[in-house]
């Protein structure tokens, strides 16, 4: 029988996050205004310079805010079966970004972010931490591997039922209990 188990991390606290991207929404809307009014100056040809100065200044704000708007409606989603972890980041329910897969087999460490192990994996010099949760107050668990001589540790947000099936593919030792 397979090992197989998708979970999706979402924020538990999005109050803060919903009102800045509505507050966004409103600044990028006003910045469309601002730009047009730029660019109808500019049509009928009063102060040419200071009418396409404000046309790139609201228009580029405009952009920026419509091209990374999505980046606050963040989700993670980890997909587990038979031995290997697959990881992928969500933007706002429409853009999925995979962000690699790894084999349980090849974790040296893993265990809870509030046993005092990770403190000691973390703390090695040269080691390069991918956070890929949402909720800091949240059971996080870590894994420390080493690929092409580099030291990598992932801190995911996993279920205890996901965490149940990691534990059975993990080498024999490598679960950090303190």
């Amino acid at each position: 029988m397979d090992n197989f188990r998708e979970e999706i991390v979402v924020k538990k606290n999005r109050v803060a996050n919903d009102l800045l991207y509505a507050l966004l929404l409103v600044v990028m809307a006003l910045s469309v205004l601002m730009a047009a009014i730029a660019f109808s100056g500019i049509s009928i040809g009063e102060n040419l310079l200071i009418q396409v100065l404000y046309l790139a200044v609201f228009g580029g704000l405009a952009f920026l805010i419509w091209w990374k708007k999505d980046t606050l409606r963040v989700e993670y989603e980890y997909a587990f079966t038979n031995g290997e972890l697959d990881f992928a980041r969500v933007y706002a329910n429409k853009k999925r970004k995979g962000l690699g897969t790894m084999h349980i087999k090849n974790v040296e460490a893993c265990g809870m972010v509030a046993s005092g192990s990770f403190q000691r994996y973390s703390r090695m010099p040269g080691v390069k931490t991918k956070n890929w949760f949402l909720n800091r107050g949240a059971d996080l668990l870590y894994f420390f591997y080493q690929k092409d001589g580099s030291k990598h540790m992932i801190i995911l947000e996993p279920s205890q039922e996901m965490v149940r099936l990691i534990k059975q593919y993990l080498p024999r030792g490598a679960f950090q209990q303190n």
